[in-house]
């Protein structure tokens, strides 16, 4: 019997639109290109199969399959946004809290050599 990853068969909801809306703009963005998707397997190196699931937006497909589609149609830039730590309001702030104080106050300069 096989376990199933409830993530992939029962992504969250929020999850689950994510990627459908995901997989519905590559789509548009591949048909725009007047490519085929076994055009478009060809150039990325996989099957015609997870092209297909991927446009369908199904979260059993690799996250490379999407990245792969995204570099392919030059969409590269917003994926290298994702996760920012620069732009991770909540992460910075946690961070910012766990510093603490220094342990000795900072001195002044003094001339006395």
């Amino acid at each position: 019997m096989t376990t199933r990853n409830a993530l992939t068969s029962r992504p969250p909801f929020a999850i689950e639109q994510a990627i459908k809306r995901l997989g519905a703009n590559l789509r548009v963005a591949r048909i725009r290109r007047g490519l085929t998707i076994q055009q478009a397997a060809e150039k990325i190196g996989t099957g015609v199969r997870a092209v297909a699931d991927a446009e369908k937006g199904k979260p059993s497909t690799s996250v490379a399959v999407y990245v792969a589609l995204l570099w392919l149609f030059g969409l590269m830039a917003d994926v290298e946004l994702l996760a920012d730590p620069g732009r991770d309001a909540e992460g910075l702030s946690l961070a910012l809290r766990r510093e603490g104080t220094r342990a000795r106050p900072a001195r002044g300069l003094d001339n006395d050599f």
